[in-house]
């Protein structure tokens, strides 16, 4: 196995040393600011389409000149607009009954595995998720402490995963054993599986083997308290997820140039979920690594045909979109870490990290992470 890790190079400053200049020509038109990244990030995204076909001292003049047609072309979309505001009629712009139907589904499962929990750890479960009451004020009125209190959540999703696999895949445990294992297992409490053996249980129960497997994959993205999730089905959930990527790494600290980096990156994975998906969602998180190190990791998964030549979608210029193709290549490159898992006919899942620079010795480009591969490319 080599490694694959990017490298700094002429190519990812080129890409970063043109934010400032492109922010500067679209600002001059454009006074509302999401605007203006909306039209940097797509500025940002076409150049690195043309990448293969744009190297060295064009590639500035080829962002300006993309930039200024960007901003034309959104003006004469607006002119247009205005000329023919009379003719526009309010569409229903609700989900086809297709998802209606799996949202039904899914409040009706979640409905009967609530049902099924101890009143007293419902009525907690609810009034922190659904009534926004934090684990202080919940502590006050429980005589308890919010750690106490944290803690007693946590346990209580993991009873509700389990509840909701069982009723969604309509078995009922054969065994009393069978519950406190599966319990274990969704709260990740490896001192608890030990005690009740929970290896020798799976082996021999069938039932709790398989409600153990959609598990373990469902817990990889479980998300945390601090989570930001956006389901991705259509254009309008793009600029979404880029606000939400560039609010989180915003919180910490990022650079403007980089906030720009991290919503491209963010654009082109969730552009690719709409075009070659038939549903998918984004969860972005703020993380921090052994080393004191913060930054911001985005999770992609789609429902979707999956990649079949991954090492080629990942290599710039790749257009045969059997899958996610064009924007993994820009994204891997504005990001530190990048990391792809794809099976065809199920799905593909991008994880991505970009770090913060703790010192202002770094430039723009420069990649700090240590250990840095794409999955991709070992593939």
């Amino acid at each position: 196995m080599t490694d694959t890790r990017p490298q700094p190079g002429p190519d990812d400053g080129g890409i970063v040393d043109l934010v400032p200049m492109v922010r500067k020509i679209v600002a001059a038109r454009i006074r509302d600011p999401e605007v203006v990244d909306d039209l940097v990030q797509e500025t940002l995204a076409r150049v690195m389409a043309a990448r293969s076909r744009v190297q060295g001292a064009t590639l500035e003049p080829y962002a300006a000149v993309t930039a200024r047609n960007l901003v034309a072309s959104l003006a004469r979309g607006n002119d247009r607009a205005r000329a023919k505001t009379h003719l526009l009629l309010d569409l229903d712009a609700s989900d086809s009954p297709a998802q209606d139907l799996l949202r039904q589904e899914e409040r009706s499962l979640l409905a009967q595995a609530l049902a099924r929990l101890p009143d007293e750890e419902r009525d907690l479960l609810l009034a922190h998720e659904v009534h926004d009451q934090d684990t202080r004020s919940l502590a006050d009125h429980r005589d308890s402490t919010p750690g106490a209190i944290a803690a007693q959540l946590s346990r209580v999703r993991a009873k509700l995963r389990v509840e909701y696999l069982l009723t969604q895949e309509h078995v009922e445990p054969p065994s009393d054993r069978c519950r406190p294992v599966l319990r274990a297992v969704s709260a990740g409490d490896r001192r608890r599986q030990r005690e009740l053996d929970a290896a020798g249980h799976l082996l021999e129960c069938d039932c709790c083997s398989t409600i153990t497997a959609i598990l373990l994959d469902r817990r990889s993205t479980t998300p945390r308290d601090d989570d930001v999730r956006v389901p991705i089905s259509r254009d309008a959930d793009v600029v979404t997820a880029r606000q939400r990527g560039r609010e989180a790494a915003a919180r910490l600290g990022f650079s403007s140039t980089e906030l720009t980096l991290i919503a491209t990156a963010i654009s082109e994975i969730a552009r690719n979920i709409v075009r070659f998906a038939e549903r998918g969602d984004m969860v972005v998180r703020t993380v921090q690594d052994g080393s004191g190190r913060t930054g911001v990791t985005v999770v992609a998964r789609d429902v979707g045909p999956g990649i079949p030549r991954l090492r080629e979608a990942l290599l710039d210029g790749y257009s045969t979109y059997d899958g996610l193709g064009l924007g993994l290549p820009g994204a891997k490159r504005l990001m530190d870490q990048f990391d792809v898992v794809t099976e065809l006919g199920k799905g593909t899942t991008v994880t991505m990290t970009k770090w913060a620079r703790r010192t202002g010795a770094d430039q723009p480009g420069t990649r700090t992470g240590t250990n840095e591969r794409s999955r991709g490319d070992e593939t």
